[in-house]
């Protein structure tokens, strides 16, 4: 479900106009300050990182930025993201930033090699995050951070209180739990990573909010088109969903990114775990 909106973000604050035209540049606007900010404490110059499943790269670079001269390697199992993120970067002028194509549970670096391990939205769509986070474990140096941010759909809530986007939640969250993931993983994490072996694990929460005419806009219409594009619709019909389910899904979230009163959040769980 690599083109979700969850993986996608947010669309970009404080853009005054922020319409249809910024849709493309949404898988470039995360960044460690509004999606890894727990993770700020634990970095420094000079450290090692391995950004799992990094997507476009942009938290990888600004990782990479914030780690000089440390080294940052970004792997995804997508060469087109691989390949974006390495472009990405070579227009940045990051050269302490490098991508492998790889996966959560078959990370290509030699044990205790890295500082930090970063994943960020990875385990909620996994079937088996126990054996990722081990897999995570296995890299880490003695005292190295695994870092893991999810969030968690059991918490969403919206205003005004739409009976469409109720109807969506519970498409969403049986769409999501259709390949093995869990639509829950970010109440999960701490559990998960004592299973993996850590022994030491804090955790924090944080929420993304979606309110503003630029947020609503990305977030509800995307939304609105994606509830009956092919590959969500197969997948909602499958678990159960209706065409007509979907329909008033679409006019739903249509109605609530034009509505300025409107307000989303979603709770994410997060994790500094210590090898």
């Amino acid at each position: 479900m690599t083109e979700s909106p969850e993986r996608q973000e947010t669309a970009p604050r404080d853009e005054p106009g922020a319409g249809r035209e910024h849709l493309p540049r949404v898988l470039t606007w995360r960044t460690v300050a509004n999606s890894a900010a727990y993770l700020v404490p634990q970095l420094r110059a000079g450290l090692s990182i391995v950004d799992v499943t990094c997507g476009p790269g942009t938290i990888t670079i600004d990782l990479a930025r914030r780690v000089a001269p440390g080294t940052v390697l970004g792997i995804d199992t997508s060469r087109q993201m691989v390949e974006q993120a390495a472009g990405l970067a070579f227009d940045g002028g990051v050269r302490n930033a490098r991508f492998l194509v790889g996966g959560a549970c078959a990370i290509p670096v030699p044990d205790a090699s890295v500082d930090i391990v970063h994943a960020h939205q990875v385990l909620q769509h996994l079937d088996n995050p126990v054996a990722a986070l081990r897999e995570m474990r296995r890299v880490l140096k003695p005292g190295g951070v695994l870092a893991a941010r999810d969030a968690d759909y059991g918490g969403v809530t919206w205003y005004p209180g739409l009976a469409g986007l109720a109807t969506w939640l519970s498409v969403y969250r049986r769409v999501h739990g259709q390949g093995g993931g869990d639509p829950n993983a970010g109440r999960a994490l701490k559990a998960w990573a004592r299973q993996a072996g850590f022994d030491e694990v804090t955790s924090s929460a944080s929420i993304w909010c979606f309110a503003s005419p630029a947020e609503r806009e990305w977030w509800g219409e995307s939304w609105a088109a994606r509830a009956t594009e092919p590959d969500f619709a197969a997948r909602a019909i499958e678990t159960g969903a209706r065409l007509a389910d979907l329909h008033e899904i679409g006019a739903a979230w249509h109605q609530w990114a034009q509505d300025p009163d409107a307000w989303f959040g979603i709770p994410h769980g997060e994790i500094i775990a210590t090898r």
